[in-house]
C-alpha cells in the first residue's frame, strides 16, 4: 500500500507545480506590460507638447530638452513589448516611434547641398563664457587655430573682456560690437560694413565678406529653468525681427533651446537654416559640459548657428573650452549671394 502510494502523491506535486508556473510567469508578464506602459506615458506626453506647441513659456520647455531621450526610450520599450507579444500595447509603442522617427531622422541626413567652388568663405564661432570664466588664452587659441573670421561670445562680463584683450583677441579680431548693458560681445576680423541694426534685439553688426555683406547676430536667450516666459519672449522677439532681414544672416549663440522647442521652430520657421541638422548633425550636444553643479557630460544641443538662405553650411565642429559649461561651436558658411 505505501510503495503503491508513493507515486500518486509525486504526480499530484508534479502536476501542481506545472499548473502553477504558467499562473507564475503570466503575473510577471502583467508586471513587465504595466511597467512598460507607465514608461511610455512620458515620451507619449513629450510627443503631445511637441505637437501642440505646449512648452511655449511654460515649465514643459525643461522636459522637451530631453525629446531624443525619449525617443530612444520609445524604440527599446516598442522591443520589448513586442518580445512579450502585447498586440495593443506594441502598436501605440510603434506608432509613438514611427512619430518621433518623423521629427529627428532628419538631423541625420545631410541635405545635400554644395557650395560653389569660387562662393566666399566665412568662418564663425560662438562661445559661453560662463560668467567669464572660460580660460581666455584658450578661446584666443581656437580663433587661432579654426581661423575664426567672426566669434560671438556670451556671458562677458568687463573683467572677461580685458583678459581676451590681454591674451590677445584684438590682433586676430581687432574690430568688436559689445553694446553696454549685454553680456553679449561680436569679435571680427573682416571690414565692418554698417552699425548696428536696431530691428535686432541683441549685438549684431554687418560684415563684408569677399563684397557680400552678411549680418552677425549674438544670441544669448534667457534660460527656461530660470522665467520660461522670458526665454519664449527673447525668441519671439528674435522671429519677430527676422522677416525681410535673415536673407544673408546669421544668428549664432547659446539660444538655450533645442530643435523641439516650439519657439525656436518658429524662429527657423522665418527662412532660417540650422547648421547642424544641415550638414547631419543635428543631435550634437553642447551643454552641460563639466558643470560644476551637475557633473555630466553634454547631452543637449542648445548653441546653435542659423543661418539665412544666402548662405549654405560647409562645416561644422564642438570645441569644449576649459572652464566654460558649454562647447564653442564653429561653423564654415559659404556665401551664396
Amino acid at each position: 500500500m505505501a510503495a503503491g502510494r508513493r507515486p500518486g502523491r509525486s504526480t499530484v506535486t508534479d502536476r501542481t507545480s506545472k499548473s502553477a508556473s504558467p499562473a507564475g510567469r503570466s503575473r510577471w508578464r502583467l508586471a513587465a506590460l504595466v511597467g512598460c506602459g507607465v514608461l511610455l506615458l512620458g515620451p507619449a506626453a513629450l510627443a503631445v507638447v511637441r505637437l501642440l506647441g505646449w512648452d511655449d513659456g511654460t515649465v514643459l520647455a525643461l522636459p522637451m530638452a530631453g525629446l531624443p531621450y525619449a525617443a530612444l526610450l520609445s524604440v527599446l520599450l516598442l522591443a520589448v513589448v513586442a518580445v512579450l507579444r502585447a498586440r495593443w500595447l506594441t502598436g501605440v509603442a510603434a506608432a509613438l516611434v514611427v512619430l518621433q522617427l518623423w521629427w529627428l531622422v532628419p538631423r541625420f541626413v545631410p541635405d545635400g547641398a554644395h557650395a560653389p567652388a569660387d562662393a566666399p568663405r566665412l568662418r564663425v564661432a560662438t562661445s559661453n563664457n560662463f560668467m567669464g570664466q572660460v580660460s581666455p588664452k584658450s578661446l584666443v587659441d581656437l580663433v587661432r587655430e579654426q581661423r575664426i573670421d567672426v566669434l560671438a561670445v556670451e556671458e562677458q562680463s568687463d573683467s572677461a573682456a580685458d583678459a581676451l584683450d590681454a591674451a590677445g583677441i584684438r590682433t586676430l579680431l581687432p574690430h568688436r560690437e559689445r553694446p553696454a548693458g549685454t553680456d553679449t560681445a561680436l569679435y571680427t576680423r573682416l571690414p565692418v560694413g554698417s552699425t548696428a541694426d536696431p530691428a535686432w534685439p541683441t549685438t549684431n553688426l554687418t560684415v563684408d565678406v569677399g563684397g557680400r555683406p552678411v549680418q552677425l547676430v549674438a544670441v544669448h536667450t534667457y534660460y527656461p529653468l530660470g522665467d520660461a516666459r522670458r526665454w519664449a519672449e527673447d525668441l519671439h522677439g528674435l522671429r519677430a525681427a527676422a522677416p525681410g532681414r535673415n536673407h544673408n544672416a546669421v544668428l549664432l549663440g547659446d539660444f538655450n533651446a533645442t530643435l523641439d522647442h516650439k519657439p525656436m521652430r518658429d524662429l527657423i520657421g522665418t527662412g532660417l537654416t540650422d547648421t547642424h541638422e544641415e550638414l547631419g548633425a543635428g543631435l550634437f550636444p553642447t551643454w552641460p559640459q563639466d558643470h560644476p553643479d551637475y557633473r555630466v557630460p553634454a547631452v543637449i544641443q542648445i548653441d546653435h548657428v542659423l543661418h539665412g538662405p544666402a548662405l549654405t553650411a560647409v562645416d561644422v565642429s564642438e570645441h569644449a573650452l576649459p572652464r566654460s559649461d558649454h562647447r564653442a561651436v564653429v561653423a564654415e558658411l559659404a556665401v551664396l549671394r
